[in-house]
């Protein structure tokens, strides 16, 4: 009998937690978008709502969408998947919803097979991938129509295709994941940083330019239609990335120090620990010449963190997304530096799937 592998069993998981959901809420598929009052009809005061329903909103609508969403230019930054959506429903209306819900559902195990390969590739063990798989900042977003499954699968696809010297295709993913979720650039960097440190110019520009074009035309346009950069900290109730470290984090203590430290047990181990850890060790690599692609972007993952807007370090669902590239990046790590205590932390990520069997970090009910 042939063994289970960990994408089949992230498969079983994503499609039982997708069919729980469905059946707990009449098989509607709207309840993964949660559509907020306040952006439709546009009542004031009314509901938020979630995310999702500005990926709905584009594809329901690609242009006139904008009316029902909070930063018109932040959310059309992220085109693939409402336009994936849209493509595959035929632009029916009906169908969208069900179309958000199944690319998540195949995104998600498609990245942890990507994931396989990576760890594969180096010599380590597969199930290591069940980190990506079962981390709860990739698999919620199947639950509320996000991003994060498709650009970290189209990361994923891209380092696997680098690792291969099939650079096009590599530069491909990457182009298709930075206008999934920009912040997959981050990925795109490091690569750019590697190819310079090993002074591969042609290459490092050649490869650079493909997968930062794109981005960059498409902000471009953005700008020139709705009046504004697709770039910034988040929607309209997100606040400013701060300037003194880890001031998203402490400046609770200062406000109620009981909430503060309620929330540091979450806040520390699934992210300022990992992320402060990675950071020291990869300096050292670099300062001993481990110039790698993994290596930068471990590196550029983990400097965000101390500088990450409060609104975002204060809420465990945002903290939890934010973190799914930090995730990524200490798994590619540990593959291609056969770091085996980088891939023995990476499992304890999938603890956090306790928030799963707990609707109130859900931004509904």
């Amino acid at each position: 009998m042939r063994r289970a592998r960990p994408w089949q069993i992230v498969a079983v998981c994503v499609l039982i937690y997708a069919g729980v959901t469905l059946a707990r809420h009449g098989w509607d598929p709207m309840a993964f978008v949660i559509v907020g009052e306040r952006f439709d009809p546009g009542v004031p005061g009314g509901s938020l709502g979630y995310d999702g329903q500005f990926a709905y909103q584009i594809a329901r609508d690609p242009v006139g969408g904008r009316c029902y969403l909070d930063v018109p230019s932040y959310r059309y930054q992220r085109i693939l998947y409402p336009l994936l959506a849209r493509l595959l429903s035929l632009g029916k209306a009906p169908l969208i919803p069900w179309v958000l819900i199944l690319i998540n559902v195949v995104a998600l195990p498609t990245g942890t097979a990507l994931t396989e390969a990576i760890l594969a590739k180096h010599g380590v063990s597969r199930w290591h991938a069940l980190a990506y798989g079962l981390y709860i900042g990739l698999l919620m977003p199947v639950r509320l129509d996000l991003t994060e499954p498709l650009a970290y699968m189209l990361v994923q696809a891209g380092v696997l295709a680098f690792s291969r010297q099939r650079l096009r295709m590599s530069a491909l993913w990457f182009a298709l994941a930075a206008l999934t979720r920009e912040t997959t650039l981050l990925f795109a960097l490091a690569y750019i940083l590697h190819l310079l440190s090993v002074r591969r110019w042609r290459a490092a520009f050649g490869w650079g330019g493909a997968v930062v074009t794109p981005f960059l035309t498409w902000q471009i346009l953005l700008w020139r239609w709705l009046g504004s950069w697709g770039i910034g900290s988040g929607g309209a109730l997100a606040t400013s990335f701060e300037v003194i470290p880890f001031r998203g984090w402490w400046v609770m203590a200062t406000m109620n120090p009981l909430a503060f430290a309620m929330m540091s047990l979450l806040v520390v181990p699934m992210a300022l620990l990992p992320a402060t850890l990675s950071a020291l060790v990869v300096m050292g690599d670099l300062l001993r010449g481990r110039n790698t692609p993994a290596v930068w972007a471990l590196l550029l993952n983990a400097a965000v963190f101390p500088f990450l807007p409060t609104s975002n370090v204060l809420d465990p669902l945002g903290l939890s997304r934010t973190t799914a590239g930090l995730v990524t990046a200490v798994l590619d790590f540990g593959a291609e530096q056969r770091r085996q205590r980088a891939l023995n932390y990476a499992l304890l990520w999938i603890i956090t799937l306790v928030f799963l069997f707990n609707d109130s970090f859900l931004p509904c009910s």
